[in-house]
């Protein structure tokens, strides 16, 4: 990418890897993205998050500070990532929070993971290589690599049709 698309926030802080895909209206601030990753419209990732190569990120997902997406993983459309487990605006006393006033707490996904559309991801989640997570659930407890979950909190469902590679 030589020079980011119209509308688009790519701040100088941010390490875009080799043949990354940017569309419009995204805003890119402190994170990292790896190489041949795609990066749909609406897409915010803030600082110190980190996407992997060969990453899908679909339109209007948000990932914030403190999540690490690994290589070749799928992020559905509207996927909203959290890193806070007691959010709030303002402090006992009233006055607004402010960066030292909450501890960002982190989430991570690993390798060639999927993740449907709509998908909540809370905060201290580790979702497993190869898992499933189906469109719009609310993923509370770790997701077990090579598993499918979905629902309300999000529950196992079954395991993935694909085994992992033996030669690994």
């Amino acid at each position: 990418m030589n020079k980011p698309p119209e509308f688009s926030s790519i701040a100088p802080d941010v390490v875009l890897g080799k043949d990354v895909q940017i569309f419009r209206f995204v805003n890119l601030y402190g994170c990292r993205i790896g190489d041949g990753t795609r990066i749909g419209t609406f897409v915010e990732i803030q600082r110190n998050a980190v996407v992997g190569r060969r990453c899908k990120i679909s339109s209007h997902t948000f990932i914030c500070e403190g999540v690490t997406i690994e290589d070749e993983c799928f992020i559905g459309h509207n996927v909203v990532f959290i890193n806070d487990r007691f959010p709030a605006a303002v402090n006992a006393d009233g006055s607004l929070q402010g960066a030292t006033d909450w501890q960002v707490v982190t989430t991570r996904v690993h390798r060639r993971s999927s993740i449907g559309s709509g998908a909540v991801i809370l905060c201290g989640i580790t979702i497993g290589e190869g898992a499933v997570v189906g469109a719009g659930s609310v993923v509370t407890k770790d997701v077990p690599p090579h598993s499918v979950v979905a629902g309300n909190p999000a529950r196992v469902l079954r395991k993935t049709r694909l085994a992992p590679d033996p030669g690994r």
